[in-house]
């Protein structure tokens, strides 16, 4: 089990403080995702993230471990198999990763359209 990080004052008291709390790693939102979409080994998620360490990943499933939203499930094998998966309560969080993959894609759209400046045509028609 990760080591636990000290946590803050208002940690299980404030909604917010504490979801960002559970959520503060720099990739735990796309680890997530990744697993939101089905139980995925080590390497499986390494290929998806190639720009993440072996180190950083492992922290950070270590961590979603520690505080329930990734199930670590090892088979007795040679060699030995580890897959991730969701918790009951990481599948909880499905619905925020939908709207979180929306938001970005709107950002996405706005990006385009403030590098594409003021007098570029937008690709869309008005009604």
């Amino acid at each position: 089990m990760a080591k636990m990080r000290p946590r803050p004052e208002q940690f299980g008291v404030c909604p917010f403080a504490t979801a960002q709390w559970v959520l503060q790693g720099k990739w735990t939102i796309v680890v997530l995702h990744h697993l939101s979409e089905g139980t995925l080994r080590f390497s499986e998620l390494q290929q998806r993230m190639p720009q993440l360490t072996h180190s950083t990943l492992s922290s950070q499933l270590k961590q979603l471990e520690a505080e329930g939203m990734v199930k670590r499930e090892v088979f007795a094998e040679v060699p030995t198999r580890v897959e991730y998966s969701l918790t009951p309560l990481g599948a909880s969080f499905r619905p925020v990763l939908d709207a979180i993959g929306a938001w970005g894609e709107h950002y996405i759209d706005y990006l385009e359209e403030s590098e594409a400046g003021p007098d570029a045509p937008s690709g869309k028609e008005e009604r």
